[in-house]
């Protein structure tokens, strides 16, 4: 019996192999990649200026062209309360569960489809025991009780003349490195975005902390209005005139809470965890030092990292590989049909022997006459489908470029603009304090005194913004450079799944 399977399993495979040259339908080729050396119309200096701020955030920013980015891009901003935060999301992120959830899955139909390489053999075996009539055989003859026992193996296969197994096999193992670049793409929003969101908490505690600070200054000045009035140098509208500002300045802290309540419970979220079980971010600016060594990829390299330009060119493959399967579903079919062999014998002693074996085997061959044009037309759409992806692998690469084009053009002018927001905060704290001694001697009125006040308000927060703006933009230019996820091995990951699945 053992001999009989593998000499029908060597039969298919010899017959797979002679046919296997023959593959309907285009190859596919990866797109060529772009041979520029750039992202902008002006060449990329070699940093962004240096803005004379003392303290973190104010250096300059080197462009290394040519250079990869690191995997773990977000430890270059030095901060242990963001590895920590980032590590927790990337742990417990249902998304990313979801996703590592879907690419095994995707493995595992490129898995089962390759079972259609193999012919599929059922086994069955059967005893039954039956008694007859004497009588039905001649009148007279006593009944008599019979045993059948059989067993048989029974075999199909449809031959891969024209490829079109092979070509569903290739469409799914595109299908399957699609969805691992969905993964990473998955990291890469992840990570980014709790970056982004710890800045952006960073930045709002700074502003409420300036603006705490302006309201003690103004209630300062406040007492001053109040006490020259009761000298009689003051009227009553100047009281309320800073006793107005006062409460607009105040006004403004509710809606900064409710801004840093929300970035706090969108970080609990992408943690893992519920607003009420995640404990506060106690994060601040000074938290953070501004990466100065920025890596920007070449474009060639860019579209072998961005995840969404890798995950758009397995499409491309997949929408390929579906020609193949249209077209080959046109040409006619051949199959192993009614093919089977085994043992049938009335006693279970000699079920084993030669003389008990049994077989069949028949063919068919199947060819499409009349569809009605189904066939032709589900070909035509299989085209179109490609054509589709490749027009939109196209724009996946050209606002790749303008993301990292974006990205490297805020970075220069967010340096100019952190420097024009320092001089704007020193000459309104200067212009504050030379108001304030004029005011003390009767030099100016309140409403110049108030202008002082709201413009040194606004330039501290327009500062404070800046500042955050450095590092947002540094985020959004690893993010746009594809995040490095090469480089990373953690479990999970597509690198790592690679290892797991060599074949998937």
């Amino acid at each position: 019996m053992i001999c009989r399977i593998a000499a029908v399993r060597f039969t298919v495979a010899a017959i797979t192999l002679a046919l296997a040259a023959c593959a309907v339908g285009p190859n596919y080729h990866p797109p060529v990649r772009p041979m520029q050396d750039g992202y902008t119309h002006e060449e990329l200096p070699a940093q962004t200026v240096s803005t004379g701020v003392a303290g973190p955030g104010g250096e300059a920013q080197r462009f290394e062209l040519g250079r990869d980015v690191t995997g773990e891009w977000w430890t270059l901003f030095g901060s242990a309360k963001l590895d920590a935060l980032i590590e927790q999301a990337m742990a417990n992120y249902p998304d990313i569960t979801a996703q590592q959830a879907v690419l095994r899955e995707a493995q595992e139909n490129v898995r089962a489809e390759e079972g259609n390489f193999f012919p599929h053999l059922g086994g069955q075996a059967i005893a039954s025991r039956s008694q007859t009539p004497g009588s039905y055989v001649y009148p007279g003859l006593p009944n008599f009780i019979q045993n059948v026992f059989s067993a048989t193996v029974s075999v199909s296969y449809t031959f891969d003349i024209w490829g079109g197994e092979r070509r569903s096999v290739e469409a799914l193992q595109a299908q399957a490195v699609q969805q691992g670049f969905v993964l990473e793409a998955s990291y890469l929003t992840l990570t980014s975005n709790i970056a982004t969101q710890a800045i952006q908490v960073a930045s709002i505690r700074e502003q409420i902390a300036a603006t705490h600070q302006i309201i003690t200054l103004v209630e300062q000045q406040l007492g001053v209005v109040q006490r020259r009035f009761r000298l009689g140098s003051q009227s009553r509208a100047d009281i309320l005139l800073q006793q107005s500002n006062l409460a607009t300045i105040r006004a403004t802290l509710p809606a900064l809470q409710q801004q840093l309540a929300q970035a706090e419970h969108q970080l609990a979220t992408l943690t893992g965890r519920s607003p009420r079980d995640a404990e506060p971010v106690e994060f601040g600016l000074d938290d953070l030092q501004l990466p100065q060594d920025l890596p920007v990829s070449l474009p060639s390299s860019l579209v072998a990292q961005r995840p969404d330009i890798r995950q758009q060119a397995a499409v491309v493959h997949q929408m390929s590989a579906s020609i193949g399967v249209a077209t080959a579903n046109m040409l006619p079919q051949l199959t192993l049909y009614n093919t089977s062999f085994g043992n049938l014998s009335t006693s279970a002693s000699t079920l084993a022997e030669a003389s008990s074996g049994l077989w069949s085997i028949g063919g068919q061959i199947a060819q499409p006459l009349f569809e009605g044009g189904a066939l032709r037309a589900k070909r035509r759409a299989a085209v179109d489908a490609y054509d589709h992806a490749v027009a939109q692998y196209r724009l996946v690469v050209l606002q790749s470029f303008r993301d990292v084009a974006d990205a490297l053009t805020a970075l220069q002018n967010d340096a100019q603009a952190l420097e024009a927001q320092r001089d704007a905060v020193d000459d309104a704290q200067a212009s504050l304090n030379l108001t304030q001694r004029q005011y003390a001697v009767g030099a100016v009125d309140s409403t110049t005194l108030l202008q002082a006040q709201q413009t040194y308000q606004q330039a501290r927060l327009n500062y404070v913004r800046a500042l955050a703006s450095r590092y947002t933009d540094t985020v959004t230019l690893f993010a746009a450079l594809g995040g490095g996820w090469w480089h990373r091995n953690d479990p999970g990951t597509l690198a790592r799944l690679r290892q797991e699945f060599p074949n998937g």
